[in-house]
């Protein structure tokens, strides 16, 4: 699940308008996931969701909208897990689109434990990031408590003892792209956004 929906106010647009030379980076991050294996990939958008489908190869992906995206990350992590219909997928890897540095590697190793009672985070110095790991049996509980910008935070703090730390200083930059300096510092822009988009 790659969470696109934020509008970016401190970047200056939406998160998934950036992009890194020609390609929107919400395609880089289908493209991890996919080399990742990831059998099935949902893309959450909200802020300009319109100007990101002209803009962006959303073909491969199952796109929800989050008409809520502006009450913050919690509303649209409730729209990618109710996306996932499919009783077969055991748990699903959750990514924001503003990681430039993610790799496959790191996708990979977090999802490596894909079981329906697993929770796990990627760690950067120790420091839990994404990706994050959700086991089926726990998307309930995330959905009713992922609230504002903490997203799953309230859930994963009430399950601390459960969660697997998987470090991935060394495949992968946790870095998410919150400010204009950190922007500039990987290459990134922002398109000017269209009347009425």
């Amino acid at each position: 699940m790659i969470i696109a929906a934020g509008g970016g106010r401190r970047l200056g647009g939406p998160e998934a308008l950036l992009h890194q030379g020609d390609q929107p980076l919400v395609d880089r991050m289908i493209d991890t996931m996919i080399e990742a294996g990831c059998a099935q990939i949902v893309v959450v958008l909200g802020a300009a969701a319109d100007q990101v489908r002209q803009t962006a190869d959303l073909t491969r992906a199952t796109v929800v909208v989050n008409r809520a995206w502006g009450t913050g990350v919690g509303s649209s992590i409730r729209a990618g897990l109710a996306a996932l219909t499919d009783q077969r997928i055991e748990a699903v890897v959750v990514v924001p689109v503003d990681m430039p540095g993610l790799t496959p590697a790191a996708v990979r190793r977090v999802a490596a434990l894909p079981y329906p009672d697993v929770l796990v985070c990627a760690t950067y110095d120790g420091l839990r990031g994404y990706p994050m790991l959700f086991g089926r049996r726990h998307w309930s509980g995330i959905a009713t408590l992922a609230s504002a910008d903490v997203g799953a935070r309230p859930y994963l703090l009430a399950h601390k003892d459960q969660i697997v730390d998987i470090s991935c200083d060394s495949v992968a930059d946790g870095s998410r792209v919150d400010t204009p300096e950190l922007m500039a510092l990987y290459g990134l822009t922002v398109p000017p956004q269209r009347v009425g988009a």
